[in-house]
């Protein structure tokens, strides 16, 4: 399928520009040119901005928004007790409702500003712990609700074996992740064949995290599976920082960095709790810091050090984990206002080449999205994929606002409201600020909700 498109206004990788014509072929852009005459048979469109990728979803998630938010019977609550909270959902979960709540998270993502999105799925086993006849089961069902929704997908398996360094056994709650290294195998390979399929989809694979596979294992699925991408949990928490010294004298990030290659393939989710040692070590190593500030928030995981990160060279990408809540804008906004409480500062991320905090911080997560994703996403260039965000150039909020100044306003000031509409792959998704196919996701999301609640009624 070959479209046109004309942007009055337009941000390419160099800045923002008039009269940008952009020229795509299957879901691809071929051609863009500057100060450009429009065509009669282009679609018109005011206001672009790259659309922004993903780097990390647990999808499922989605459907457990707003229920973790009571404090437990012994007047403490933290990530661990979140956590409990969660495996007794998930235990509910059948694959129909995997599919809806993934098409209705990703239907959502779009409206956000997200057009991509890394999926870590290690939800593998039925409610009782069973394998499906075919073991990637869920995983083609994540595959067709993104086909469904028109996001880009990078879809990676999780390798998931034990509950706590050393290989200890899973728990109860943790029967639904466990796969071995054959059975992680044929997942991979099935949604490797499935993703060859479209140039929209890549797959790569996770390791859940180093307290859930042993480490002969670790160094084993990643000779088996080195082209990577690959991403991991590390130092998300305190405790685990803690537990991985006591079980072998290094904490995670450092463990990675100096007995795995981590390169560009890599994306270290989270990585919250680093010294600064590790800190210069990981920007070194060229991995993306997969960053999730709002589910960090909500979880109290802790403030991720991004300045110092980011002034040792660091890459980073945006992801929305638990999606407590979808919005590219405020995942943008959490990260920097966590920085300015930190240091008590104001424009913490901004730099002196783009002084505009919102395009410095568009700029990085567009970058170190993209590389997390292993895909060409992220710019309004030949070769990349038509993904484009349409903001409502008539909003009263941007009245006298150019360049710039449009993304400070978006990120800090007015959010999702700003979306108009979304082109996914040269299609468009979203209209009027609402998925094109809202209506039927929400009721099918609507039934799968009201029967794991148990309620009768909305």
């Amino acid at each position: 399928m070959n479209r046109t498109f004309f942007f009055a206004s337009a941000l390419l990788p160099f800045g923002w520009c008039r009269n940008v014509r952009v020229e795509v072929h299957q879901g691809s852009i071929e051609r863009v040119s500057i100060e450009a005459a429009a065509d009669p048979r282009d679609q018109h469109e005011a206001l672009v901005v790259p659309g922004l990728p993903n780097v990390h979803s647990h999808a499922f998630q989605r459907a457990m928004a707003g229920l973790a938010e009571r404090l437990g019977p012994d007047g403490t609550d933290d990530f661990w007790s979140w956590r409990e909270v969660m495996y007794g959902f998930l235990g509910q979960l059948e694959a129909d409702d995997i599919e809806a709540i993934a098409a209705y998270a990703y239907a959502d993502m779009l409206e956000a500003g997200f057009t991509s999105v890394a999926e870590f799925h290690y939800l593998h086993r039925t409610p009782k712990g069973g394998l499906y006849d075919d073991p990637a089961e869920r995983a083609m069902r994540h595959l067709a609700a993104a086909e469904t929704t028109g996001i880009g997908l990078t879809f990676l398996p999780v390798f998931y074996e034990s509950s706590q360094f050393g290989g200890a056994p899973p728990t109860e709650g943790q029967r639904r992740f466990i796969t071995d290294l054959d059975t992680f195998g044929r997942i991979v390979e099935r949604v490797r064949k499935s993703a060859a399929e479209s140039p929209q989809r890549k797959a790569g694979v996770a390791l859940h995290s180093l307290r859930a596979v042993t480490f002969d294992h670790l160094a084993e699925l990643l000779s088996r599976h080195a082209d990577g991408p690959i991403h991991i949990h590390a130092a998300e928490q305190l405790k685990e920082v803690a537990d991985c010294l006591s079980f072998c004298g290094l904490r995670p990030v450092e463990w990675l960095l100096r007995n795995t290659r981590l390169d560009g393939s890599w994306c270290v989710v989270h990585a919250t709790h680093l010294t600064p040692e590790e800190t210069v070590g990981l920007a070194a190593s060229g991995a993306v810091a997969g960053l999730c500030p709002l589910t960090e928030a909500n979880l109290g995981d802790g403030i991720f050090p991004a300045v110092p990160f980011r002034n040792a060279g660091g890459k980073w990408g945006i992801g929305t984990d638990s999606h407590i809540q979808l919005t590219a804008a405020g995942e943008l906004r959490q990260l920097e206002y966590s920085q300015r409480l930190h240091s008590r500062t104001r424009n913490a991320l901004a730099t002196l080449e783009r002084s505009s905090t919102a395009a410095s911080l568009y700029d990085a997560a567009l970058a170190g999205g993209a590389q997390a994703l292993a895909q060409r996403v992220g710019a309004i260039a030949p070769g990349y994929r038509a993904d484009f965000l349409v903001l409502d150039d008539r909003h009263p909020d941007l009245s006298g606002r150019s360049g710039d100044a449009i993304l400070d306003t978006w990120v800090f000031a007015v959010d999702r409201g700003l979306i108009r509409a979304v082109i996914a792959a040269g299609k468009t998704v979203v209209v009027g600020s609402r998925h094109c196919d809202r209506e039927r996701l929400d009721a099918a999301y609507r039934r799968v909700m009201l029967r794991l609640l148990g309620a009768g009624s909305a």
